[in-house]
């Protein structure tokens, strides 16, 4: 690889720059180089991967590197951007077309941080502050703010007022439909990944952007559910509970943080007349769940586990109380005999559906451990075995079940 000439230069940006800063694990590294032309950047061996904007892989490490380039506004939702990228492009015009003020400091190869919006000091007052008036031109960033608190929010920090009510006046301006469902996803699915989903919640709510994004979650807040079970009364704030539980539980993992958010959509559709209780909210939710997951284009595996979480959270937080040919059939409907991992999933979202209420978090939830060795035995059965005794056709099917039901009754007693 031949050298890039000069006098460009090339500076660390983005998350890897705010990541050490915080003390954080290092994540991916991104580099902006400034004073480059993209006949440079080839020259120099690196590959053009970009096709809105000049962006390189280093021919030895693979890390991006894209020239400092600036951003107007040219249309609606966040694709409607015109993007000007050459050598007379300064680093401080590139750090100003960025989302927020920690995200905004780069690093010089020997260390020294450049600095103009105040990243720094951000961080040390834990604030979470857009970068300049730009920022209302981007809808993706009210998610991309609700994102970041599901990982900052631990560490203390919150909204700056003025970002809020710049969110606030995104959300209110309709622009937030223009965005495409795959964004969306990708945005909560990395919140459910974070160590404070509920933030994701919180923040999107505070900004009335909740309502836009995921009516069905936004629907919870407010509905009352029974004291006795729920000392936090309101449905919303359950959710954000389980949702927490979940990132506790299975941390990193947006399939069950998934089905921890769709596990109650149902009881916003329970009739405000039978509140608190919320009778069939588990058959009612299906739908919505369904619905949701269409919309946002969710992955098929994480559609599924959360129409069973829906559908059997009740059921399984009975399971004691379950025959053994009710045990089999709950495990049949979730096809746990083809797919035996969505058993443990399913008993993950379960715990941290009993976990996430008020005062709750630490309580024990032996049914998790319950059904996993309830379905294990269930599983010691095999096909082959019965076959082996002639048995063919339709009767294969039926005397698997009662086999199956034997092994779970052989546990229960």
């Amino acid at each position: 690889m031949s050298k890039l000439p000069d006098p460009v230069r090339t500076y660390l940006v983005g998350g890897a720059v705010r990541d050490a800063l915080l003390g954080l694990p290092p994540g991916d590294r991104d580099f902006v180089v400034v004073g480059a032309s993209v006949q440079d950047m080839q020259d120099a061996g690196f590959k053009q991967v970009g096709r809105d904007f000049p962006v390189f892989l280093h021919p030895d490490s693979g890390e991006e590197y894209a020239l400092a380039r600036t951003e107007r506004k040219s249309g609606r939702g966040y694709t409607g951007f015109v993007v000007h990228a050459d050598p007379s492009v300064t680093l401080e015009e590139d750090l100003a077309r960025r989302d927020f003020t920690i995200n905004a400091i780069a690093q010089a190869a020997d260390g020294t941080l450049v600095d103009p919006f105040g990243g720094t000091r951000d961080l040390q007052a834990q604030v979470l502050r857009h970068v300049g008036a730009a920022f209302v031109e981007d809808p993706l960033r009210v998610l991309r703010a609700a994102r970041f608190m599901a990982r900052l929010a631990p560490l203390g920090f919150h909204i700056a007022p003025e970002t809020l009510a710049l969110m606030r006046q995104m959300a209110d301006s309709g622009e937030l439909a223009a965005l495409v469902p795959e964004r969306v996803w990708q945005e909560l699915a990395k919140a459910l990944r974070s160590a404070a989903p509920s933030a994701f919640l919180r923040s999107l709510r505070a900004a009335g952007a909740l309502r836009a994004v995921l009516p069905e979650v936004d629907a919870l807040y407010g509905v009352p559910q029974r004291a006795d079970y729920h000392p936090e009364v309101d449905a919303g704030l359950h959710v954000e509970l389980v949702c927490d539980r979940a990132a506790t539980l299975a941390p990193g993992d947006d399939l069950i943080g998934y089905a921890a958010l769709c596990h109650d959509l149902g009881k916003a559709l329970t009739p405000a007349d039978a509140w608190p209780r919320h009778v069939m909210h588990e058959q009612r939710g299906v739908a919505p769940v369904n619905t949701l997951s269409q919309r946002l284009k969710v992955p098929n595996e994480h559609r599924d586990l959360a129409v069973i979480a829906c559908r059997e959270h009740l059921n399984v937080h009975r399971i004691a109380e379950l025959k053994a040919a009710t045990v089999h059939d709950l495990i049949a409907r979730c096809d746990g005999f083809r797919k035996p991992a969505r058993i443990d999933q399913l008993a993950r979202v379960c715990e941290a559906d009993a976990r996430g209420r008020a005062g709750h978090a630490d309580s024990p939830y032996p049914q998790a451990e319950c059904l996993r060795r309830l379905h294990a035995a269930a599983m010691t059965v095999r096909g082959a075995d019965i076959s082996a005794h002639g048995v063919t056709g339709p009767a294969f099917g039926e005397a698997l079940r009662k086999a199956r039901i034997v092994a779970i009754a052989t546990l229960k007693s």
